[in-house]
């Protein structure tokens, strides 16, 4: 089940929305009586998440709740154990084991198989979301360690926070003791539900009117044409998976921050327009987020940061960073590209670029559109059929290509404006609080309208990082 899905708009949220209202008053009686205020309402969101999870493999689920029962364990443990290091580790290591075994066991013996040492592949297929519970999981464990954050005592409590159904499938990785206090104490005002709505809505403006639409131009260049294309289709197609996956992974980031901000949890933002970057550190300190800092406070620092082998650290992060993202060459490769600028950056370019900003933003863009380049084609024999007919003298362009332009102008207008803070200076023009609400019920109603029409029969819906 995902977000822009007609099922989950019209019947999981609203029968989500009338429990936990139902819940809301249920808790709300009984702390009258000195009880606590949140067990009903919490309850309804354990039982509405495992619910979302199953929909798609049920299976799974059980190896999700395997997680949290380890990982409930382990805060103890580490909480008042006195080998806490020791306790730690073991925590970590089976959670970074059951990422290995179901997201790279068969990329390992794929790879052994390469390099003519011969084991069986085994076919497991992908639980969806595991990358990122797995990371939460690993947050919580490291924040007990760390006594930023007290172990659960409840397991319900914690299995809320590694399954709770917003942030379950592809992020924001919402840190534990970002949402630690507000798992049994958390306040909801109008405010809170009308900024929440309509961050929702954003998202899915984001996800169905912009990213599936400009993802079938990708598609028809990158995968069903790239043999055919000419060098300005290729070109266009990748500008089009650019945007694509932008407004497709923030898209889900708003809608999560949403959902999450009307029940009264504060995730922290995932993108800060990314593509108006001044650098490639510019740039990941704006996009994703949540996963640059897991990597910097987990990983980075760790290892020593700037103070030593910063240039070692650099490229061990971006590598797992690679790894992160799929288990496939192309993403290391992807995630070393990065680590190899990053460095070289640091080394030799902010200093120069830092006093002419239009330089470094289009120095920084052309990395990125490459390095887009890297990640899309998990096939080698793919990838080097992309670069070779984008830097080599061919048909430069055909009616189609024009027409890919022409007939969906609006759209390319609507990306790339939306690309930049657009819609926060516009929303700075609207002073007055009437004006604001009306424009917000406005937009949201428009929203709904159009995200509708366009997903009834849609076949292209699925959002691309649940694959990662």
């Amino acid at each position: 089940m995902v977000f822009s899905d007609l099922f989950f708009l019209f019947v999981f949220l609203p029968l989500f929305v009338i429990c936990y209202l139902a819940a809301y008053y249920i808790d709300k009686k009984k702390s009258l009586d000195g009880a606590g205020s949140m067990a009903f309402k919490n309850a309804v969101l354990v039982a509405f998440s495992l619910i979302f999870y199953a929909w798609g493999e049920p299976i799974y689920v059980f190896l999700m709740l395997i997680c949290v029962i380890i990982n409930y364990f382990a805060g103890k443990f580490i909480e008042k154990s006195i080998q806490k290091r020791q306790a730690l580790i073991v925590g970590v290591a089976c959670n970074v084991l059951i990422l290995c075994i179901f997201k790279y066991a068969g990329f390992f013996a794929e790879t052994l198989n390469a390099v003519g040492i011969p084991i069986p592949v085994p076919e497991i297929s992908l639980p969806i979301g595991v990358s990122f519970y797995i990371f939460q999981s690993i947050s919580y464990l490291v924040d007990v360690y760390r006594k930023e954050a007290k172990a659960q005592t409840r397991f319900v409590d914690l299995l809320l926070y590694i399954s709770m159904f917003p942030q379950l499938i592809a992020g924001p990785i919402v840190r534990y003791n970002t949402v630690a206090e507000e798992i049994n104490n958390r306040k909801v005002s109008f405010d809170d539900i009308a900024d929440g709505v309509y961050r929702f809505m954003i998202g899915l403006a984001k996800k169905v009117i912009i990213a599936n639409q400009i993802g079938s131009i990708a598609t028809q260049y990158l995968t069903n044409g790239l043999e055919t294309s000419t060098t300005l289709g290729l070109m266009l197609g990748l500008l089009a998976f650019s945007l694509q996956i932008y407004f497709d992974f923030s898209g889900y980031s708003d809608m999560a921050i949403g959902i999450g901000r009307c029940l009264g949890f504060h995730f922290n933002e995932n993108f800060n327009h990314p593509y108006c970057c001044n650098s490639i550190t510019d740039f990941w300190r704006r996009w994703h987020i949540s996963l640059g800092s897991f990597f910097r406070d987990y990983v980075y620092i760790p290892m020593g940061g700037n103070r030593k082998n910063q240039w070692r650290n650099v490229l061990c992060v971006w590598f797992l960073t690679g790894m992160w993202h799929g288990a496939s060459w192309n993403f290391i490769i992807w995630g070393l590209f990065f680590g190899v600028i990053l460095v070289i950056e640091k080394l030799f370019i902010l200093k120069k670029i830092k006093d002419i900003p239009v330089v470094g933003n289009v120095y920084s863009l052309l990395m990125v559109y490459i390095g887009w380049g890297i990640f899309y084609f998990t096939d080698f024999e793919s990838m080097k059929l992309f670069f070779s007919r984008i830097f080599t003298c061919g048909e430069f362009y055909n009616f189609a290509d024009v027409q890919a332009v022409s007939g969906n102008l609006w759209l390319w207008i609507a990306a790339i404006a939306f690309c930049m803070p657009v819609r926060k200076i516009l929303e700075e023009k609207i002073t007055k609080p009437e004006y604001i609400c009306a424009y917000r019920i406005t937009f949201s109603v428009l929203v709904i309208l159009f995200s509708t029409a366009l997903l009834v029969g849609a076949t292209n819906n699925a959002f691309l990082y649940f694959r990662f």
